[in-house]
């Protein structure tokens, strides 16, 4: 099953995605995909680590290449976040842009049971927006579009609660 967390900053979807991984049965594998540049990158990367102690899951640091990244076959795998792995993709000069985000979601979802995927909600800060920001979140809207075709179950979370937009929670 593939299942899209969408919400705002610090809306709970991190929380809410891995409480959803948690119920799965079998091997839980956490992809983590924000490099660590400055403090404030390691501050939240330390968050993140704090808040999956003691869950079982093992955790796998991958900036860009999400297509050559080996899981163990019929994982349960959380994505964490999309918003940064596309950022890595079209901004490294290694990067391949919003097409190898693309197929490496797809590939990854051939080898696991259930991916769950963290992106960000776009568009509704109220502002405008111009240059490489706007480029990059029309790209991340994209990528969002595109995921929520496929995914069997869309789940946004605004202030820590879950709203089904398509597909069911178990």
């Amino acid at each position: 099953m593939l299942t899209l967390v969408i919400g705002g900053a610090a809306s709970g979807k991190s929380e809410f995605a891995e409480n959803l991984v948690l119920t799965l049965p079998g091997q839980r594998v956490y992809i983590a995909t924000m490099e660590p540049y400055d403090g404030e990158c390691l501050t939240r990367i330390e968050k993140h680590r704090r808040q999956r102690v003691g869950k079982g899951f093992l955790t796998l640091e991958r900036y860009r290449d999400l297509g050559g990244l080996e899981v163990p076959a019929g994982a349960n795998v959380l994505l964490e976040c999309m918003s940064n792995l596309l950022a890595n993709e079209l901004y490294s000069h290694q990067g391949g842009g919003s097409a190898a985000v693309l197929k490496g979601v797809e590939r990854l979802y051939t080898r696991c049971a259930n991916l769950t995927i963290v992106t960000n909600e776009v568009f509704s800060g109220g502002k405008d927006y111009e240059g490489d920001t706007l480029h990059y979140l029309r790209e991340l809207g994209a990528v969002n579009r595109a995921l929520a075709a496929q995914a069997d179950r869309v789940v946004e979370v605004v202030c820590g609660c879950p709203n089904v937009l398509k597909g069911r929670l178990p």
